[in-house]
C-alpha cells in the first residue's frame, strides 16, 4: 500500500510567499505599462494634427500645399481666425484643415464663435448671411469673411456638378489679403463699348486678391504708375490711335497687357491690332472653323477645342487633363516676328480648320477662305518685360461657355492674368474636387475579370483545398 504523500508546513509557506511575490511582479509591470501606454496617448494627443494624421486621399484633400506654409511661415503680424460654429455642428475636414493652420505658425490662432452664445459677433465683419462654419480672418484693422458656402463649391457642368474644397485656398489668400498693403493693381480699359466682367472671373480674382480698377485712357495723360496689368476686355469698337501709342509704349516700357478680343462687325480692329503687329502677329477678318472633330465640341465646329502649347499659362490645365473651349474665335497668325519680342503660340487650331466670314451661312468651307492652322491665343515677351497676351474669343469668359469647359477656360484667364502681375503663393492654390474618381475599363476586360472571380478563383480555391484534405488523409493512413 502506497502512502500519501504530505506537504511539510515549511515547504507549503515557500510556494505561497513564491506565488505571493509572482502575482505582486505581474500586477506592478502591468501598472508599469499601463502608466506607459497612458502617458504615451497624453503625449500623442499633445501633438498637433500634422504629426499624427496622415493624407491618403487622391486629391490631398487634408494636405497643406508649399505655397501655404511659403505664406504662414513668413508673417510677421498676428492673424485671428474666427470660426463662427454652432456646439456640436462643427465641419471635420475644416477642423483638422484649421488645426494644421494653427500648428505652422505662432502668430496665427483660431477662436471659436458660437452664435448662439454671440448672436451679434459676425456683424461687425459682414453685413451677409452667416452661415455655420464660416470663417473670418482679421489682423489689425483688415478682415475677410469666407462663407461656408465659399468654402465647398458646386459648379455646374453641361455633365452634372462638380463639387470642390476650397478651404485651404480661401483661407491662405483671406490671410495674404489682410497682412499685404499693397495687392496688384489691374486696370480695365474702357470707352470702347466693353463687355462687363463675367461673375465667375470677378469672383476668383477677388480669391486671387487682384484689386480690379476701370480706367478710361482718353481722360489720363499717362498710364497709372501703380497698374501691374491693363485688361482689354471684349471690345464692341477700335480703340483709337492716340490710345494704341500710350499702350505701345507702356508695353515697351516693361507694362503687362491682357487682351480678350474677337471678331468685330465692323471689321477688324486696326488699331488694336497694331499693338502686336509689329512682332509679326497678324488677324484674319472672320472666324475660326474647325473640320477636324477632335478639335472641337459638342458637334459645333465653332467651338474650338485647340492644342495647348507647352507654357506656365497653359500646363496647370495639361496636367488635369481641362481643355478650354473658344467660340466664334478670330484667325491669328504668326509671320517673320521680331528681334526685340518673343512670340509663343499659346494655343493653336488643326490644320484643318479655316476661316470664313461672320455673316457665312454655314461652316462650309468655300474656294478661297484662308486655310489653317491658326492661333487663337498667343503670348509676346518684349526684351524690356513687358507682355502681351491675346485670346482672339471675346465670349470665352463667360459663364456660359466656361460651364463648357468645367471651368477650364476662366482658369486660363486667370492664370494669364496671374502669369501678368506677377503670381504669388497666396493666388496659386486651386480647389480641391470631391468627386469621386471612377475606374473605367473595356467590356472585353470587364468579361476577362468576371470570369476570373468568379470562375477561375473558386476553382484553383477548391482545388487547393482538395489536395490538403487528401494529403492529410493519406498521411493519418500511413503506418506508424
Amino acid at each position: 500500500m502506497k502512502l500519501p504523500h504530505v506537504t511539510k508546513p515549511s515547504e507549503s509557506a515557500g510556494q505561497g510567499r513564491n506565488a505571493l511575490l509572482g502575482g505582486s511582479y505581474s500586477l506592478a509591470l502591468t501598472a508599469i505599462l499601463l502608466a506607459i501606454l497612458i502617458a504615451l496617448n497624453v503625449l500623442v494627443g499633445a501633438l498637433p494634427a500634422s504629426q499624427t494624421k496622415y493624407d491618403i486621399s487622391s486629391s490631398k484633400l487634408h494636405s497643406i500645399t508649399s505655397n501655404t506654409k511659403v505664406v504662414v511661415n513668413a508673417l510677421e503680424e498676428d492673424v485671428t481666425i474666427y470660426w463662427v460654429v454652432q456646439a456640436g455642428q462643427k465641419d471635420e475636414i475644416l477642423e483638422n484643415l484649421l488645426s494644421k493652420y494653427e500648428s505652422l505658425s505662432e502668430h496665427i490662432e483660431v477662436v471659436e464663435k458660437n452664435p448662439d452664445i454671440f448672436p451679434a459677433f459676425a456683424e461687425q465683419y459682414t453685413s451677409e448671411t452667416v452661415p455655420n462654419n464660416s470663417l473670418i480672418v482679421e489682423c489689425g484693422q483688415r478682415s475677410r469673411f469666407i462663407s461656408y458656402n465659399d468654402i465647398y463649391l458646386l459648379d455646374s457642368s453641361l455633365y452634372g456638378y462638380n463639387a470642390s474644397f476650397d478651404g485651404e485656398g480661401a483661407i491662405t489668400s483671406a490671410i495674404d489679403y489682410v497682412t499685404t498693403d499693397e495687392l496688384p493693381q489691374l486696370y480695365l480699359l474702357e470707352g470702347h463699348g466693353e463687355a462687363e466682367l463675367p461673375a465667375t472671373l470677378s469672383d476668383q480674382l477677388e480669391k486671387e486678391n487682384i484689386e480690379v480698377q476701370s480706367l478710361s485712357l482718353l481722360t489720363v495723360d499717362a498710364i497709372p504708375e501703380d497698374a501691374d496689368c491693363l485688361m482689354i476686355y471684349a471690345p464692341s469698337s477700335d480703340i483709337s490711335s492716340a490710345e494704341r501709342d500710350l499702350l505701345t509704349a507702356y508695353v515697351k516700357a516693361g507694362g503687362s497687357l491682357f487682351v480678350v478680343a474677337g471678331p468685330m462687325q465692323d471689321g477688324l480692329p486696326e488699331n488694336l491690332l497694331g499693338l502686336v503687329s509689329e512682332y509679326g502677329v497678324q488677324a484674319i477678318e472672320g472666324m475660326v472653323v474647325e473640320q477636324d472633330r477632335g478639335y472641337y465640341a459638342f458637334q459645333s465646329p465653332y467651338l474650338l477645342m485647340p492644342e495647348l502649347a507647352d507654357d506656365d499659362i497653359t500646363n496647370p490645365l495639361t496636367q488635369e487633363r481641362y481643355f478650354p473651349i473658344l467660340p466664334a474665335a478670330m484667325a491669328l497668325t504668326v509671320e517673320g516676328g521680331s528681334s526685340q519680342a518673343e512670340v509663343t503660340e499659346l494655343l493653336t487650331t488643326s490644320p484643318s480648320s479655316f476661316s470664313q466670314p461672320v455673316d457665312a451661312v454655314s461652316p462650309e468651307k468655300e474656294e478661297d477662305d484662308p486655310q489653317g492652322p491658326f492661333a487663337v491665343g498667343v503670348r509676346i515677351s518684349h526684351e524690356s518685360g513687358g507682355q502681351i497676351i491675346w485670346f482672339s474669343s471675346s465670349l470665352f469668359l463667360e459663364d456660359f461657355y466656361n460651364a463648357y469647359s468645367s471651368g477650364a477656360n476662366v482658369n486660363l484667364g486667370v492664370n494669364a492674368i496671374a502669369s501678368l502681375v506677377g503670381e504669388r503663393d497666396a493666388t496659386s492654390i486651386r480647389s480641391k474636387s470631391l468627386n469621386y474618381n471612377y475606374l473605367t475599363i473595356s467590356d472585353s476586360a470587364s468579361s476577362v475579370l468576371k470570369g476570373l472571380i468568379m470562375g477561375v478563383f473558386p476553382l484553383l480555391y477548391l482545388d487547393v483545398g482538395i489536395a490538403v484534405v487528401w494529403k492529410r488523409r493519406k498521411h493519418q493512413n500511413e503506418p506508424c
